[in-house]
């Protein structure tokens, strides 16, 4: 059995509310075994014997447009995945230290040299990037209600749907479930 996390993007923001449980109840109807959520952010832990992660993707989507009556992009990470997302430090510690808020997008696929080259460019003295695979860092000097920078920028301007959440968010799902 293969362990993974669901990150859902816009769950419970903009007006657009979904309660865990019905969460939960959306998963296990897909046949997902111990299904959990944590907080509501829209971040769901489950189990499949499944190892296709896009596949995956694809059909809680579909069942939780169905459920809801609005798009949820969802994106996968397995288990290890998620420990390697905590794990990993992009900025020195004195600056996180410094730092209001740290935070982790995950995205699709990798970014694209294009799109490195604009997260690159929104580098500020406010706000600081990182990308490492399928997650971008950001870190910023500033409450994120300060910071020009947003999810809608981000996504704007590097032409990629992404979900951000806290790194302690990710650190207490990894350290849970992981």
């Amino acid at each position: 059995m293969n362990r993974y996390v669901a990150f859902l993007r816009a769950v419970n923001v903009g007006g657009r509310n979904a309660k865990m449980d019905h969460l939960r109840s959306v998963f296990e109807a897909l046949s997902f075994s111990n299904v959990e959520t944590f907080i509501a952010s829209g971040n769901v832990i489950f189990e499949t014997p499944s190892t296709d992660e896009s596949s995956l993707e694809k059909k809680i989507s579909r069942q939780l447009e169905k459920s809801l009556g609005y798009d949820v992009e969802v994106f996968i990470r397995s288990d290890v995945d998620l420990a390697q997302i905590a794990a990993y430090q992009p900025f020195k510690t004195a600056d996180v230290a410094a730092a209001r808020t740290l935070n982790v997008a995950v995205v699709k696929e990798p970014l694209n040299p294009g799109a490195l080259a604009v997260l690159i460019s929104l580098k500020t003295d406010v706000d600081d990037f990182h990308a490492n695979g399928r997650e971008v860092y950001w870190l910023s000097r500033v409450k994120q209600s300060e910071s020009s920078f947003s999810n809608a920028v981000f996504e704007r301007l590097l032409k990629v749907r992404a979900t951000f959440r806290g790194v302690n968010t990710v650190a207490k799902i990894a350290a849970k479930w992981c």
